[in-house]
């Protein structure tokens, strides 16, 4: 079959690449191979379990009371499409080159070692962070339960927000380290108690929209797309980035608030590329990994879309409560006890986001070590459980002090543009792909290429120059210390180097 075919690694410099063959013969050595032992279940599960996290539980609320009302669940689905241009590129990606490392292993294989490497550096911090902010996240839901009972922990121990200028997150420094042994003890386990977590957490969303169904007033709707209202001017690092460059203010409510609030809103999908990061533990990932990532997220599209129309019509979205709008809304109808359900499931909820962002860092982290851009010692698997158990432990350790340490609220959108950077980079690597290598074969096909990639990389830029510039810069200088631990360290160890040299 062609595209088994033996093709040597490109040597053009910066932008050398590593074959789709030579990525798939490193998943064989026995020292670096990665168990399989996922099916399209499993990766549904996945997807469905990181997705479903605090954006459903608390953004449904904040966007329709202050960006488009009753609209919010086109706003919903404005997103889910967003993500599904993106997914579809993920989807090709995925099933052609079946090895851990998402966007980044794709990205070596399409636009070359540079690239590879800055949207690997990308996705090591989108998903550091993302699991400790969703750690601390979960720590305060918690809290919150503990305190219903009358139990309270110590302020010196529940994170710097509430100590006084100092504080240690001790409930979410030991979730990090509980998630990382999981994660050492094998993918099958992860699999399992994140299937019976997500359950909980899936049945909580359908308790809620059919309990909701019964309080539902149809006045509450009107006006289902409220009047437009310009929104604050920002200034400086605040701003987004669209207002500085071009002038243009979003606006709140009216037709262009659904897409201001879509800009919002997307943070409530970020997870499913994760599922990628799978491909290499999946049984069948020609078949399963398009399965996996797209029914997770049409899924959690269609829960996001029955929730926000039931719970603005539960109460009208100018009452709607901000910080924890499921539960309040029920509170208001008079049934508190649901409320404190929804935020039992929440808690349990989160559990399964900061596992599987932890899954997705470690993966990546471990592809990049096997390339050589990274220390090598990290990419041996362990010999009985076959998980990459060094770069977990010290991931895992790294992040749990972070999460004990750092409320990092400030800087949790840095997760949202390391998203769609990578989303921007694999729909480019998708029409690169089909023209440097059209003869490889592809179990699953995007469709309408070039047309899908290149909406995909027009949207996913749209919502970032929605982002305040001060992301922008922090990102900058993330990626520029990346480009500096690339030309120090990673160009000069990376295996392609050994392949070129020999005669």
């Amino acid at each position: 079959m062609t595209a088994q075919q033996d093709t040597p690694p490109s040597s053009d410099g910066l932008f050398r690449t590593k074959t789709v063959e030579q990525s798939i013969r490193d998943t064989e050595e026995p020292e670096h191979a990665l168990k399989k032992s996922l099916s399209a279940l499993d990766l549904t599960v996945f997807g469905v379990g990181v997705i479903i996290g605090t954006g459903i539980f608390v953004l449904t609320g904040k966007v329709a009371k202050e960006t488009a009302g009753p609209a919010t669940a086109l706003a919903f689905v404005v997103a889910g499409v967003v993500c599904a241009l993106a997914a579809l590129c993920y989807a090709e990606f995925a099933s052609t080159v079946p090895v851990a490392g998402s966007a980044y292993t794709f990205s070596y294989a399409s636009l070359g070692e540079l690239v590879a490497w800055i949207i690997g550096w990308d996705l090591v911090l989108e998903f550091a962070l993302g699991t400790a902010v969703v750690a601390v996240g979960w720590s305060g839901y918690v809290r919150s339960l503990m305190d219903n009972f009358g139990w309270h922990m110590p302020d010196v121990l529940s994170g710097t927000d509430v100590a006084k200028g100092f504080g240690f997150d001790i409930l979410a420094f030991v979730l990090v380290l509980v998630l990382t042994v999981v994660l050492v003890l094998g993918m099958k386990l992860s699999a399992r108690i994140t299937t019976f977590v997500v359950a909980i957490k899936v049945a909580v969303v359908l308790i809620v929209i059919v309990a909701g169904l019964f309080f539902v007033k149809a006045a509450n709707y009107s006006p289902f797309i409220p009047e437009a209202q310009p929104q604050p001017s920002g200034s400086g690092l605040t701003a987004p980035l669209v207002q500085l460059m071009f002038g243009y203010a979003p606006t709140n409510f009216g037709v262009m608030g659904i897409f201001t609030a879509a800009s919002v809103v997307f943070f409530a999908f970020i997870g499913f590329d994760v599922v990628a990061t799978a491909a290499e533990e999946t049984k069948l990932p020609q078949r399963d990994m398009p399965r996996g990532i797209l029914a997770s997220l049409f899924i959690c599209t269609v829960l996001y879309v029955a929730v926000s129309l039931v719970v603005t019509g539960m109460e009208h979205y100018t009452e709607l409560s901000v910080e924890a709008p499921l539960a309040d809304a029920f509170k208001a109808v008079g049934h508190p006890v649901y409320a404190g359900f929804i935020s039992f499931g929440a808690a349990i909820g989160l559990t399964t986001v900061c596992l599987i962002l932890l899954l997705g860092q470690t993966r990546v982290f471990f592809a990049m070590s096997r390339d050589g851009l990274l220390p090598r010692f990290f990419s041996r698997t362990h010999p009985k459980f076959g998980t990459p158990y060094r770069p977990t432990i010290l991931l895992g350790v790294i992040i749990a002090i972070v999460a004990g340490f750092t409320s990092i609220n400030e800087l949790a959108t840095l997760v949202n543009i390391g998203t769609l950077f990578a989303f921007v980079v694999v729909a480019l690597g998708v029409m690169v792909l089909r023209r440097t290598r059209p003869e490889l074969h592809r179990a699953f096909r995007t469709p309408w290429v070039p047309v899908i990639p290149i909406l995909s990389v027009a949207a996913s830029v749209w919502l970032m120059l929605n982002l305040p510039a001060e992301t922008w810069l922090r990102f900058g200088i993330w990626m520029a210390i990346g480009v500096v631990v690339y030309f120090a360290y990673g160009r000069g160890h990376s295996r392609i180097n050994e392949q070129l040299d020999r005669p």
